[in-house]
């Protein structure tokens, strides 16, 4: 996907999360993030925005060693939580559309340059936390594109889960196969003692004979399922299931 499509999708990622928010109020809880309420989620996302925006407006190089507290400076109050949240989102919305494409700052996944990478991982890391938003508020989560939504379960097996630390790792060889039904994506998951690698499946019959476990169904499905919002149910399981089971329980996106 473009950058300038992935920022139409965290502009309105980020409207609907306010509104949702809105609707919850501040101490609601937040089913999909059990330790949450709404006023913990819109902090940490609102400060996310505000961490990502130092490294794109300020050119940093280096990886900036702070928290969430040092990025922010002073939290907002309830009364004021949502147009803070508001303001920094629409100040990275326009920091990301103003910036030259060969912005060179510091990034965490891998991506064509700084500027692919940041637009994409937070356009995804809003569409989900405006998810949480909106289950706290009570509401349907708003569908999410097939197209975006592929995009993101990529995101999550070829950049996120490919990263040196991952916790994903099992003692003997597990392969998962995920297969959208209604957009382009096919990817082999091998989850090892090393970590694991990921290929993009092309052929269908070395796909499926090399995998443990295959999982198959709607890109918004596939999408939620992964990031642990919406229950396996709704997704076509072949194979053994342990090893989805193994894949949803150790993949988990914390601040550190």
């Amino acid at each position: 996907m473009k950058v300038s499509e992935h920022l139409d999708h965290f502009g309105a990622a980020g409207r609907r999360l306010a509104a949702a928010a809105a609707a919850a109020g501040p101490d609601a809880p937040v089913p999909s993030c059990p330790d949450w309420v709404v006023r913990d989620l819109v902090r940490h996302q609102g400060g996310i925005h505000r961490w990502a925006t130092g490294y794109v407006e300020g050119r940093r190089t280096d990886q900036w060693d702070v928290d969430l507290d040092e990025v922010v400076g002073t939290w907002p109050d309830d009364a004021n939580l949502i147009d803070w949240f508001t303001a920094g989102h629409a100040h990275l919305v326009e920091v990301l559309a103003a910036t030259d494409p060969g912005l060179e700052c510091w990034t965490f996944l891998r991506a064509p340059s700084p500027l692919a990478m940041w637009s994409r991982r937070q356009a995804h890391e809003t569409t989900v936390h405006g998810v949480d938003a909106e289950l706290a508020a009570g509401l349907t989560p708003a569908s999410v594109p097939p197209e975006f939504a592929a995009d993101g379960v990529d995101e999550l097996l070829c950049c996120f889960i490919t990263r040196p630390f991952s916790r994903l790792k099992a003692s003997q060889a597990r392969r998962l196969r995920v297969t959208c039904t209604d957009a382009d994506g096919d990817w082999l998951v091998t989850i090892g003692p090393d970590g694991p690698p990921v290929t993009v499946v092309a052929d269908d019959a070395a796909g499926t004979e090399a995998a443990d476990c295959l999982v198959s169904g709607r890109a918004e499905d596939l999408y939620l399922v992964l990031w642990n919002r919406r229950s396996p149910e709704v997704l076509t399981i072949e194979g053994d299931a342990e090893v989805l089971d193994l894949f949803t329980d150790k993949v988990r996106v914390r601040w550190a």
